[in-house]
């Protein structure tokens, strides 16, 4: 019974959102709201961009309602115009990427270059937003929600053409049919097969065998607490020794919107020991979760202020034991034209902008005492 009420009530709401009732129509996009975030930031690889898309999915629905016949679900309805709507901010802008797929590896011994100020980064997605429960989104999806979150995904996804992203996302994301997708994207069932197979491929050729959620389910949240643990005390004592021990001996660090990158433990170290865990700088981590990821939002003692501000939202890839990727989202100001502040970059003042992305929207606070 209460879900015959629910579906009338639905029922309801479209017929008074299509008379030109505004608060039936939030009635009936707020359920979806959530996932429907996630799927732009998916196409997107940007939570500002994913905003965007969302408000332009909004508002053609709500202009597009009276043409809305009910032959298909009101969500596929919704994910129709949103995939479209990013279809379209894709044609507009470059791809966004991660510095590995940016530039090479820095030499160690080289101190980070200057930043990329135009908007080529994939940024980070706060675990918070998604709004839906774990687990697949339908039978037929073969990513978890969250593994399909993962920065390795997103990256991966961002390199395929766009009816491919589309394709692999409406399909093994959402679990929509191959005849669902092809209404969706106003093509042929043979085309979506074509451009899946390509996507599956492409995609498998850039992510780790085993996603980060099979990892984490297999160290278990005490060996995962434990290892964190360890890699906090290294970066509060400022010792290399044990940050690197715990890297996997192909690891990477990043650090947009730097382009600079460094890779292997050994040449990690170097350049940690020589910059970030010299002894200049005083850190304080604090644990969160960003594409369903361990993060440690990272916090720089500031002499002037008394206080530590945050500096960078780290967000950590694990094999097995050791940590194999670091992606460190830095939040401080891009506008200086001098490489050496580079060097010293816990020194500059704080990025509204990418702060309010990397620290505002993971609930972390302004500052630490």
């Amino acid at each position: 019974m209460a879900s015959t009420r629910s579906g009338a009530a639905s029922q309801a709401d479209v017929l008074a959102a299509k008379a030109g009732d505004e608060g039936a129509f939030a009635r009936l996009l707020e359920p979806h709201r959530g996932e429907l975030h996630a799927h732009c930031y998916r196409m997107l690889g940007s939570v500002y961009d994913a905003d965007d898309a969302l408000q332009e999915t909004s508002l053609r629905a709500w202009r597009g309602l009276a043409r809305f016949e009910g032959r298909s679900s009101l969500r596929s309805w919704l994910y129709t115009i949103a995939t479209n709507a990013c279809l379209t901010q894709i044609e507009r802008r470059p791809k966004r990427v991660l510095p590995i797929d940016y530039a090479p590896a820095n030499d160690p011994d080289v101190a980070p270059g200057g930043p990329i100020t135009e908007s080529v980064w994939i940024e980070p997605y706060p675990d918070e937003a998604l709004g839906v429960e774990d687990g697949r989104a339908a039978p037929d999806a073969q990513y978890e929600r969250r593994e399909s979150l993962e920065l390795a995904f997103i990256a991966a996804l961002q390199h395929l053409a766009p009816n491919q992203r589309a394709v692999l996302v409406l399909r093994e994301v959402l679990g929509f049919s191959a005849n669902e997708t092809a209404g969706m994207l106003e093509t042929t069932v043979a085309s979506v097969n074509s451009a899946l197979q390509r996507a599956r491929s492409a995609v498998a050729d850039r992510v780790p065998q085993q996603s980060q959620q099979a990892t984490l389910r297999a160290l278990g949240d005490e060996a995962l607490r434990a290892l964190v643990e360890r890699y906090v005390d290294a970066w509060e004592r400022n010792d290399v020794e044990q940050f690197a021990a715990m890297l996997a001996e192909d690891a990477t660090f990043a650090m947009p919107p730097l382009a600079s990158w460094y890779s292997t433990r050994e040449g990690i170290a170097g350049w940690a020991r020589r910059w970030p865990l010299s002894g200049a700088w005083r850190w304080r981590p604090r644990v969160t979760r960003a594409n369903g990821q361990v993060a440690l939002a990272f916090y720089a003692w500031d002499q002037r202020e008394s206080a530590y501000l945050p500096f960078a939202l780290n967000v950590l890839s694990f094999r097995g034991e050791h940590v194999s990727d670091v992606t460190a989202f830095i939040a401080r100001s891009t506008e200086s034209q001098n490489p050496a502040d580079y060097e010293r970059f816990p020194e500059q003042p704080a990025d509204e902008r990418t702060l309010e992305g990397t620290f505002t929207r993971f609930g972390m606070p302004e500052r630490l005492e």
